[in-house]
């Protein structure tokens, strides 16, 4: 059963496509998401100061990202749910108070327990805001402008997740690492006053079925053992008990959650919405993609610092340059593809991806700046003409009511993705050092290790332009100016 083409709409009417609010309406939902996915990466460069002020060790500081990356991933379709019951703008807005109070209380934190905690509730925060950004987005833009807005969308993502550890090492230089935490909440405060005035108004949502509790406490059991192996796999060693149980834990309760959710009358999760081959070939390209890409978000850094021996200032700016190029890319593949369709630009984007990651292979002990600066520029280029086109046709290829549910998918299939990339590049990389250890010099050791992991990136990128390019044949494929939705 596809839902391609749906009509039906069942929520509360929002801001139709022609209204004058609708891009000051954007403009919110894009705070909200840069906020979300910034607070995903701004803490890393603060860890070291983190646990020396609070008298922890650096591995259990580790948990200040841990806890809220997991959290994120657990409830993503729980809170893509509640949307749909309750209301997306009601929900999306509530989430820039919780978030800014979570913030609020890491900043005030002296304790690590207490600032684990406080990062749980500013999680809790930001998957009110991940789920509903592109949800609201595609239900007040109609198909004509929807690429474009959600192209927007999406490059507040990139940035946010990109921009996250060059702004979090300035902060903590200069006013310490409460600092990250208290910008938050001025921004979330203005964004939630905002809101209440300009986000869609509508008739009260009232849930009409009961909430799915097993089938939640199913899925954040299933979801947080396999992020949480993930995470630790290398340090564990692959072949150690602990990988085996939390596998073992992770397929069990996946595999539990999915036969719940296929038997039970109201689940948490609709499954019927991978039957539609746009939604799915979507969503799996989008997973593969993030793979690869987050492969050059550690690889790259340590390269420049270990290989090329430039400062972590220089790294920073160097890595800027891609967000920069994808911030000005995305919007107008976004743009293009209300005007010719996902195919021709998420297929380029992704080759050009792969490209970049050949290309890197090319690169060796001695390289300049600015020729690691192309390569970005690249990834940046190839990222944006690939996310604005894809998230349009996903978010494009489901009914109006499954808007919530669709945009939390799609969001958890992001961070999967984020944590996957980062984990294979590091075992990798880890296991080429370990095989070349004593063999080679350190620097030549290094580079054949970084070249592993390139190629596999590239493979894993080609393998996505495979899956994408399976859309052109997709049946009741949205054409130009047509989302498959009702606009």
């Amino acid at each position: 059963m596809s839902h391609t083409g749906h009509t039906g709409h069942t929520g509360p009417m929002l801001a139709p496509g022609g209204s004058s609010n609708r891009w000051l309406i954007l403009a919110n939902v894009s705070l909200g998401t840069f906020m979300a996915t910034l607070d995903g990466s701004i803490a890393n460069v603060a860890l070291h100061t983190i646990a020396g002020d609070l008298g922890a060790s650096l591995q259990s500081a580790q948990w200040v990202l841990t806890a809220y990356l997991l959290t994120i991933c657990a409830i993503l379709p729980i809170m893509g749910k509640i949307s749909d019951l309750f209301g997306r703008s009601r929900v999306y807005n509530y989430g820039f108070l919780l978030f800014s109070a979570g913030s609020a209380l890491c900043a005030l934190s002296g304790t690590l327990p207490l600032l684990i905690i406080s990062r749980i509730i500013q999680a809790v925060g930001a998957s009110c805001l991940m789920t509903n950004s592109q949800a609201i987005v595609a239900e007040i833009f109609t198909a004509g402008d929807r690429g474009k807005a959600i192209g927007i969308v999406g490059t507040m993502v990139s940035i946010g997740s990109l921009t996250g550890p060059g702004l979090g090492g300035i902060l903590v230089d200069y006013l310490g690492w409460p600092s990250i935490f208290w910008i938050n909440v001025p921004i979330g405060v203005i964004g939630f006053a905002a809101g209440l005035y300009i986000l869609p108004k509508g008739a009260d949502r009232k849930p009409n079925e009961p909430f799915d509790f097993a089938g939640s406490a199913l899925f954040m059991v299933g979801i947080v053992a396999l992020l949480y192996t993930l995470n630790n796999g290398q340090e564990w060693g692959w072949s150690s008990a602990a990988v085996a149980a939390g596998s073992v834990l992770a397929a069990a309760s996946l595999a539990a959650f999915y036969f719940w959710e296929r038997r039970t009358r109201y689940p948490m999760l609709d499954f019927s919405l991978y039957r539609n081959r746009t939604f799915a070939i979507g969503n799996i390209a989008a997973l593969l993609s993030f793979v690869a890409l987050f492969c050059i978000s550690v690889m790259l850094p340590y390269y420049m610092q270990n290989v090329l021996g430039f400062s972590a200032e220089k790294t920073g700016y160097i890595m800027m340059v891609n967000p920069v190029f994808m911030a000005l890319v995305a919007p107008l593949s976004g743009w293009l593809s209300d005007k010719i369709g996902p195919n021709l630009l998420t297929t380029a984007g992704l080759s050009i991806n792969a490209l970049g990651f050949v290309l890197l292979n090319t690169m060796g002990v001695k390289e300049s700046a600015w020729i690691v600066a192309l390569h970005l520029a690249l990834f940046g280029i190839g990222g944006g003409l690939f996310q604005s086109p894809n998230n349009s046709s996903i978010m494009g290829a489901v009914p109006k009511s499954k808007l919530g549910t669709a945009g939390s998918l799609n969001a958890l299939v992001r961070n999967v993705g984020m944590v996957t990339g980062i984990a294979v590049s590091v075992s990798l990389y880890s296991t080429r050092m370990n095989q070349l250890s004593g063999r080679v010099a350190d620097a030549e050791a290094a580079l054949s290790s970084l070249h592993l992991v390139f190629w596999t990136a590239a493979g894993v990128c080609l393998f996505a332009l495979a899956v994408s390019a399976r859309r052109i044949t997709a049946r009741g494929m949205p054409g130009p100016g047509n989302s498959g939705q009702a606009g």
